[in-house]
């Protein structure tokens, strides 16, 4: 394989930075492809910490980074994550970091309605973050964005400005907002001009020509599939493509050659925010997987809801995404329950379904049938070989991976880096 396409397959918080930064090792570029600074991923090396929101995890590692065409950017919380991690000895330079020309931007006005509306919205509440990622893709597939090579027009750019803000003054009167002037944004988008000018490139053309070239590409996936615009808990959901087939479409490369899925698993599961959760378990247990497993959102510090895992939602992960191989995290965070409970199906309006139905709601009730699996109360945390973890721990890996069909690629037993247990190489 010469390209690893890895998602989340679950709702995103499923440890993806730390597999993303051991895979790394083996690739030639990384690339986000989807999603803004609502997402975080954090990496530990060497006991360092690193919470990054936009910029592909390669970059700590000194890999070729790219921002594809399918982010939605925002230069100011860019601007902020370059300065915290180049305080870290990181230097983040256009020899290291590009940007694609065609990314939309995340701008003032999309931060501002993405807060008021969901202040002002009744009824159902999506539980955004408020750092303007739905607005932006609105303007993107409304055609009135404002794309990053627009910003070095200075021609055209007041007129697109005055397009968008066509849209939304409006909008922000009936809020209750004061409307803006194109040329506040315009003065905005000079000031980050010189700052961001350096990194803009046709990325597309440089991936297709190490694809060409036979270099390992990898791709990294922000949120989860459950989280995906089309295939997730609609309405409760993010504003992208979430699913391994965006990697392409987000990057420019169109059809991703000699690749390998790679889906991120926790060993139980977690949502933040709104939205349908079967497996919740909202008691001590759940209170339990919250605090052992450190359960809160890296950008929002929002407490993540926790439960059991969900087989049939990580089967509908699998079948959408295509995934080849699972990489399993955070199995240490079950070290000392008696008992682990593992769904495995549900029963709707007495049916009896293997996915979640579309129309469910966090009303609904559905019946889960859990097979139940006894715990290992030792701990799991560190180990880098199979053979060293207890034998109910080996029996819970071997149980999803026949219960889901799918191999287990690799085994995190910690958040750093080296306490990883390799089945195989997506890469290779």
């Amino acid at each position: 394989m010469s390209n690893v396409i890895v998602i989340g397959s679950q709702w995103g918080d499923e440890g993806k930075g730390k597999i993303v930064d051991w895979l790394s090792n083996k690739a030639d570029a990384v690339v986000r492809f989807q999603g803004g600074h609502n997402a975080g991923h954090t990496l530990v090396v060497n006991e360092e910490v690193y919470k990054l929101s936009l910029l592909p995890s390669g970059v700590v590692r000194g890999k070729k980074s790219y921002i594809g065409n399918g982010v939605v950017l925002d230069l100011w919380a860019l601007a902020e994550e370059i300065k915290t991690i180049s305080a870290k000895g990181v230097n983040i330079d256009q020899n290291l970091l590009s940007i694609s020309e065609t990314t939309p931007l995340i701008l003032s006005y999309h931060r501002e309605l993405d807060t008021a509306r969901e202040h002002k919205l009744q009824g159902i509440k999506i539980g955004t973050t408020g750092r303007g990622i739905g607005p932006a893709y609105e303007d993107k597939v409304g055609r009135r964005a404002i794309r990053l090579c627009d910003i070095f027009d200075i021609k055209t750019l007041k007129n697109k400005i005055e397009n968008a803000l066509f849209h939304h003054n409006p909008i922000r009167k009936g809020l209750g907002i004061e409307e803006i002037q194109s040329d506040n944004i315009v003065n905005q988008l000079h000031s980050m001009s010189g700052f961001i000018k350096p990194f803009v490139k046709n990325i597309w053309k440089e991936l297709i020509d190490l694809q060409n070239e036979k270099k390992n590409i990898l791709f990294e996936g922000a949120q989860g599939t459950m989280l995906d615009i089309d295939h997730g808990t609609y309405p409760f959901v993010t504003s992208s493509n979430t699913i391994s087939s965006q990697a392409g479409i987000g990057s420019g490369i169109g059809m991703i050659q000699n690749s390998y899925t790679l889906g991120i698993t926790k060993a139980y599961l977690t949502r933040v925010g709104e939205g349908p959760f079967p497996t919740e378990q909202d008691n001590s247990i759940g209170e339990k997987l919250g605090t052992l497993g450190n359960e809160f959102g890296t950008v929002t510090g929002r407490k993540r809801r926790c439960g059991w895992l969900d087989i049939v939602l990580l089967k509908q992960s699998a079948d959408i995404c295509g995934i080849h191989g699972m990489a399993l995290t955070k199995l240490d965070v079950l070290d000392s329950f008696e008992k682990i409970r593992v769904c495995i199906s549900y029963k709707y309006n007495g049916k009896k379904y293997d996915y979640l139905p579309p129309t469910i709601t966090p009303a609904d009730e559905l019946e889960k049938e859990y097979i139940e699996i006894d715990g290992w109360n030792t701990s799991t945390k560190g180990c880098r070989n199979f053979e060293d973890l207890p034998s109910n721990a080996k029996k819970y890996v071997n149980i999803l991976k026949e219960l889901t069909g799918i191999e287990i690629s690799l085994l995190s037993t910690s958040p750093e880096r080296e306490d990883t247990i390799l089945f195989k190489n997506p890469f290779s």
